[in-house]
């Protein structure tokens, strides 16, 4: 047995602290539940664990470290909607749970964002007219939570877009794990190689300065490397910020965007893994919308305003347009060319059975664990031809340098 140390909210939205002796996390959960209590953290050791309740069951959320950060991100807006859901489940009213939530935010600007949004309900407005306000509420989250008041099913929709987050966050955890290494394996390539031209190779300059053109063609290469990279790395620099500066205006503009992201999805590497990414996304999106009530025009609309991609957009605008003339979603989206064949097929067989919204949801699951397997195989095989690079470059530099000390010494190869 051990102690965890638990905070939860009883039905008029009190906060209450204190501990319990239990076997596991899940079993202090339970016994707060049978107590009338909403669990909102429990941890062992000081350590906190937020939990949320769902009808009968309990699960474990991630725990909130939003403390550690300045600004709001995703991960922030998943545990505050855990945390709406929670309450909202238990049966707390809209106003309460509100407060509750501006209290157990860790986060100054959460706070004030959710105490706005308090304030705002107790007004007189609707949550979905209290969030927009705030651009921390995304559009897709707003119109859900819209249909949802609408439909009198509010607790639903919160679980819902928990489930969403969720989905969303998971594939950008495993996408970012996984390319961790390569970043870590790149930027000590570039380190190592720094290192080399700057502070290594400028200890030998002065013993090959009488001897230059003596040298072999490889050591005279790395030296102007070295020379070049310690005389006129301001000009690199600027010429990079440069270069940087002008691809970011031109990608803002609309030729330019729609060139970028047609360039990323015919890419030869990244392209189909790109597309898949783009595809998942939209039906996760298009599927969650549909099954919260939204109705299809108005969905499309809003899964058009949040694609990441031009070229996805528009495949979406003239599959909006073609649902209004009562076309369906799989043949405009086939006619794009953007989606691949077998998504097509599910979503057409989704139209035909009525269950769109659940079918969706099912293309969206299959090309998660398509990018998982491709982004996988991809590091997998990156690792090494990193690891090969770093050791030619660092070794042709080694042997440029050796070479060139025994032919400054006439001594034979």
């Amino acid at each position: 047995m051990a102690q965890f140390q638990y905070r939860a909210a009883d039905p008029e939205g009190k906060l209450i602290e204190g501990t319990m002796e239990a076997a596991e996390a899940a079993a202090v959960v339970a016994r707060l539940q049978d107590r009338g209590l909403v669990p909102i953290k429990v941890g062992a050791g000081g350590g906190a664990t937020r939990a949320k309740a769902s009808g009968g069951g309990t699960r474990l959320a991630l725990p909130n470290v939003s403390v550690f950060r300045r600004r709001l991100s995703q991960r922030d807006l998943l545990v505050m909607t855990q945390e709406l859901a929670s309450l909202l489940s238990a049966g707390l009213p809209l106003d309460r749970s509100l407060a509750t939530l501006a209290e157990l935010s860790d986060h100054p600007e959460l706070k004030a964002i959710i105490s706005t949004v308090l304030q705002a309900v107790r007004g007189g407005k609707s949550l979905a007219e209290a969030m927009s306000e705030h651009p921390f509420f995304p559009t897709l989250y707003v119109n859900m939570i819209r249909a949802g008041e609408v439909g009198g099913f509010l607790d639903v929709v919160m679980q819902r877009l928990v489930e969403y987050l969720e989905q969303s966050q998971a594939v950008r955890d495993e996408a970012r794990a996984a390319l961790a290494y390569p970043v870590v394996l790149t930027c000590a390539m570039g380190a190592s190689m720094l290192i080399l031209l700057t502070y290594v190779l400028p200890k030998f300059s002065t013993l090959f300065n009488d001897t230059g053109k003596a040298l072999p063609w490889s050591a005279r290469l790395v030296m102007g490397a070295s020379d070049v990279i310690r005389d006129w790395w301001w000009l690199g620099i600027l010429v990079i910020a440069l270069l940087a500066l002008g691809f970011r205006q031109w990608v803002r503009t609309p030729a330019g965007r729609w060139s970028w992201d047609q360039w990323k999805l015919r890419f030869v590497a990244l392209g189909p893994v790109l597309r898949k990414m783009e595809v998942s996304k939209v039906a996760r999106t298009l599927g969650t919308l549909l099954k919260s009530g939204v109705p299809m025009v108005q969905a499309l609309g809003i899964v058009k305003e949040v694609a990441g991609n031009q070229v996805v957009a528009r495949a979406l605008g003239d599959v909006e347009v073609g649902v209004r003339e009562g076309a369906g979603v799989a043949e405009p989206l086939g006619r794009s060319g953007v989606f691949p064949p077998l998504a097509i097929q599910m979503i057409s067989v989704g139209e035909e059975t009525g269950k769109l919204d659940e079918m969706l949801l099912r293309v969206s699951d299959y090309f998660d664990r398509e990018v998982r397997v491709k982004v996988q195989q991809f590091t997998r095989l990156l690792e090494p031809v990193l690891i090969l690079v770093m050791g030619v470059a660092v070794g042709f530099v080694v042997v440029s340098i050796l070479s060139a000390i025994f032919s400054v010494n006439d001594i034979p190869l």
